[in-house]
């Protein structure tokens, strides 16, 4: 089935709607809160996400402008998600959700008429314009994932899980190349659980290396948001293990993840 524009967008405003949700209510003294990821508090959560939806917009609508800013920040030493955060650290929540509110509706605009093969350039190799929306669903439901922990709040898996899941299976080569790993030539079959009680599955299914469960701790793990022994995951084969300790959806370095332990388990 052709990938259709219009349906990512429409998923990028219902995750982003849900996020919405857990912001609006907040006081500043909750925007200041810290979250499991060490050094970032809701604030920088969103000031991360409303600063790379511009940044994507820019790099769909006017690529060399972005090709040269990109080439300004390598020359400084690269893009570095906490150098970005600290930017933003003084902003409030009265100006944060502003922000995050205007860059999303312009991120959806600009991005909801293009052709999804169209290729952007980013932060590494150029992608097409419909993976480049699929990257911010992840990203939002990952950061998302972050303000609801902090906040104690249990979101409910949606269908949408199936874009941040098939991210994380995409970036398996990535996740070996910011690891500095040799990627092993052994395929992976993929089987989960959906929301919906439906089965997604990928990769050859009489792989011997296997991931099988739930859907919500696949994402979990592959964002890096649940240590995979906090998930109900089966994980079968050197292969498979290998890749579930490393598991990376996002760009960037090499991500720390969450510790063993540190949660009991799944999205709780």
């Amino acid at each position: 089935m052709p990938v259709s524009m219009d349906t990512l967008a429409d998923d990028l405003a219902a995750e982003s709607a849900v996020l919405r949700e857990l912001l609006a209510p907040l006081d500043d003294d909750a925007w200041r809160r810290d979250t499991p990821a060490a050094g970032w508090r809701i604030a920088e959560q969103v000031s991360h996400l409303a600063y790379f939806d511009d940044v994507a917009v820019q790099s769909a609508t006017d690529p060399d402008a972005f090709v040269a800013e990109r080439e300004r920040i390598e020359a400084d030493g690269g893009i570095d998600p906490d150098t970005v955060a600290d930017r933003f650290r003084d902003l409030t929540g009265a100006q944060l959700l502003p922000w995050f509110d205007e860059a999303r509706d312009r991120l959806i605009a600009s991005f909801r008429g293009l052709e999804p093969s169209l290729r952007v350039p980013w932060f590494g190799p150029p992608m097409s314009a419909a993976s480049s929306l699929t990257a911010r669903i992840m990203e939002t439901w990952a950061h998302g994932q972050d303000v609801a922990d902090t906040l104690g709040v249990v979101r409910s898996p949606s269908p949408r899980l199936r874009h941040v899941a098939h991210i994380g299976i995409g970036a398996r080569k990535y996740s070996y190349a910011v690891n500095e790993i040799a990627l092993p030539e052994v395929p992976i079959r993929v089987e989960l659980d959906a929301p919906d009680g439906s089965a997604w599955t990928w990769g050859p299914d009489d792989a011997p290396d296997r991931v099988t469960g739930p859907a919500l701790d696949f994402c979990l793990a592959v964002t890096q948001r649940r240590h995979r022994d906090d998930t109900t995951l089966t994980i079968t084969g050197p292969a498979a293990t290998e890749w579930m300790t490393i598991a990376q959806a996002f760009a960037g370095a090499a991500g720390t993840g969450r510790k063993a332990g540190e949660f009991s388990g799944g999205n709780a």
